[in-house]
């Protein structure tokens, strides 16, 4: 959740998952110079009154939440933090951006070819933060 430019989440001992997403998210928040600060509590109406909301996991990515009960987060579109973190995330995964925390891990393949055999990298995955 965003609000006034902060990123806020509620800390793992609220029953949140830890997750390689979520600790990915975080600390492109931070590289990104965007603040971070775990709130204990987030109340239902904070959902209501924030400017921007996404959640996060390891099939979902980063996925902006439009609208809590039918009430418009934010503009009703991804705000400009989330857009900004999306793009750093996507960037990584792809290989577009550099991996400078190390997240991700080559799967090769062997080819053979004339009697060599050659590793071919197939797939660039993430690994346990």
């Amino acid at each position: 959740m965003v609000q006034d430019g902060v990123l806020m989440t509620p800390p793992l001992a609220a029953s949140v998952l830890q997750g390689i997403t979520r600790d990915a998210v975080l600390q492109i928040a931070i590289d990104l110079g965007i603040p971070v600060r775990e709130e204990e509590q987030i109340p239902r109406g904070q959902l209501y009154t924030c400017e921007e909301l996404f959640m996060t996991g390891t099939a979902a990515e980063i996925t902006p939440i439009r609208s809590v009960d039918r009430n418009p987060v934010g503009q009703g579109c991804p705000g400009e933090i989330t857009k900004k973190i999306m793009a750093r995330f996507r960037g990584i995964v792809t290989g577009e951006i550099e991996d400078r925390h190390g997240w991700l891990h080559a799967v090769h393949h062997s080819q053979v070819k004339a009697g060599t055999e050659t590793r071919v990298p197939t797939a660039v995955v993430p690994q346990a933060l």
